[in-house]
């Protein structure tokens, strides 16, 4: 899988949680949350949070942890498999304040016992939050990983529930 370097990078904090976010001209590439170093940043350019390049992201970030934004209105442009993409497309149409599961996500797809593999692609989800993977918990209910840590899932979850 060829990818090309994001034009841009920045960090920015929001709902108390450091945000590193690169960007191409298409949209939004990848989004690591209080990460060490920034993932894709080589060769990118360094800039605002603020820059049109992000399309208006850390406002919208700012706006979701208020409560008052549901839905994030930024281009994407996630890299990975076609595998990847399908599951990453499923979970962005789980709605503000919902959960769903491994299954219901491998279900949606059409790939109905393909839970392991709908987990590994939500693992290597490049964009967390605006994809929302933290919205897809465990079939016993409990709530499972998260890249940015078990912590911030159920910070994100919590509010998102308590704001429906």
């Amino acid at each position: 899988m060829k990818t090309e370097t994001p034009l841009l990078y920045t960090t920015f904090r929001s709902g108390g949680i450091r945000f590193d976010v690169c960007a191409s001209k298409k949209g939004i590439r990848s989004i690591s949350m209080n990460s060490k170093a920034a993932s894709g940043k080589d060769g990118a350019k360094k800039a605002k949070a603020d820059d049109p390049g992000f399309f208006g992201i850390a406002k919208q970030f700012d706006e979701y942890f208020s409560g008052t934004l549901k839905k994030f209105k930024v281009p994407l442009d996630p890299q990975g498999t076609d595998f990847q993409k399908k599951v990453w497309k499923e979970l962005s149409k789980i709605k503000y304040g919902n959960l769903k599961s491994y299954k219901d996500i491998a279900v949606g797809i059409g790939s109905p016992n393909a839970m392991r593999a709908v987990g590994g692609a939500n693992g290597r989800n490049p964009i967390p939050v605006i994809v929302p993977c933290h919205r897809v918990i465990n079939a016993d209910g409990s709530i499972g990983g998260y890249s940015g840590g078990a912590g911030i899932k159920e910070k994100l979850l919590k509010m998102e529930i308590e704001n429906s």
